[in-house]
């Protein structure tokens, strides 16, 4: 009897657990890798939900001003960071701050400010197919500047997330209107913007620790976002009362935290740390898991119908993702020149 107990507490885990599997998941859970795997998860279902409150602020603020808001509050929780000593004050050189500069322009700088014009233009299902190209640009842009060699199952394992995407938006009746092509190349830009983030993130991360970098990010971000939005006030309105009008609503701060804290430090910090460890192409990749959680998100938080299109486009962005992080033995032979 005793012998089937210690058998059921071993089955479920609910049980005493050996030093030696004990030592094991010591070993797992250092391993930076599999830390770098579960942040990019948990930065996916994070930027996935986003866009619910992202609609939420966007009923009483400009975008502008709920990007310099956003920033503002990652702001002040990474000031309370190192008041509180739970991380360290970071030293730049003259010649790391460039670096981080070029990085920061970027992302969040040019990323975050295209998307927030680009969505002026176009829908943000229209916004969501353009941005489902973001592991394709990446990875060209991996193998030709970073030489990053791919296997065809992790480039058909791109393709099928792509693919996965693409057939959700369409078949949920999205058309491409050619009265928004000022919007499209915003969103194209943005892509670009991103995917040279990745890239140049690559390189940056394997050199400083992801949170100095974060930090850095978003504090020129916040300076950035916050100085546009004033003087956009200023010479247009000549006041600042619609810009500080926001904050009187629960809905627009409720919004501005998620944003701020979650889909803008952690997420950074969580891609920062990801780049230090993974290949920028499969970093890529997990983005166009974002959409499906949006889509999920919509159906549980608001209500949306769910079809059976939506399981067949989630099924191929998932073994996408899965076929571009399995590793592979033959890769594709690199350029030589004879």
């Amino acid at each position: 009897m005793q012998k089937n107990e210690k058998t059921i507490e071993r089955k479920t885990g609910l049980g005493p657990v050996s030093p030696k599997e004990k030592k094991t998941k010591r070993l797992f859970f250092r391993d930076r890798k599999f830390r770098a795997y579960i942040g990019m998860t948990l930065s996916t279902m994070i930027v996935g939900l986003s866009f619910v409150f992202v609609k939420l602020a966007l009923r009483n603020a400009q975008p502008i001003d709920l990007l310099a808001h956003r920033f503002t509050a990652a702001t002040l929780v990474l000031v309370l960071l190192y008041l509180f000593r739970l991380i360290e004050l970071p030293h730049f050189h003259r010649k790391d701050v460039l670096q981080l500069l070029g990085l920061s322009l970027f992302y969040p700088l040019l990323f975050f400010g295209l998307q927030a014009q680009g969505l002026l233009y176009t829908t943000a299902a229209e916004a969501g197919i353009l941005s489902a190209t973001i592991p394709v640009v990446t990875l060209l842009l991996a193998m030709t500047i970073l030489k990053e060699k791919s296997s065809w199952v992790q480039m058909v394992g791109v393709g099928a997330s792509v693919g996965g995407v693409i057939y959700i938006f369409l078949r949920s009746g999205v058309t491409i209107h050619t009265e928004n092509v000022k919007g499209y190349v915003l969103i194209l830009l943005c892509v670009l913007a991103v995917s040279c983030y990745y890239i140049l993130g690559r390189k940056i991360n394997k050199n400083y620790k992801a949170m100095d970098i974060t930090g850095f990010m978003i504090i020129m971000a916040c300076l950035v976002f916050n100085v546009t939005a004033i003087v956009f006030h200023l010479y247009s309105e000549g006041s600042l009362r619609s810009f500080v009008s926001p904050l009187r609503h629960p809905d627009f701060i409720y919004s501005v935290l998620y944003l701020g804290v979650l889909s803008s430090l952690f997420t950074s910090l969580f891609s920062n740390y990801a780049l230090s460890v993974v290949p920028a192409s499969r970093v890529a990749v997990f983005n166009n898991v974002s959409p499906v959680i949006s889509v999920m998100g919509g159906i549980v938080l608001l209500g949306e119908e769910l079809h059976l299109y939506h399981y067949i486009g989630g099924i191929f962005v998932l073994l996408g993702v899965v076929a571009t992080n399995l590793p592979t033995k033959r890769v594709l032979p690199s350029d030589s020149s004879a």
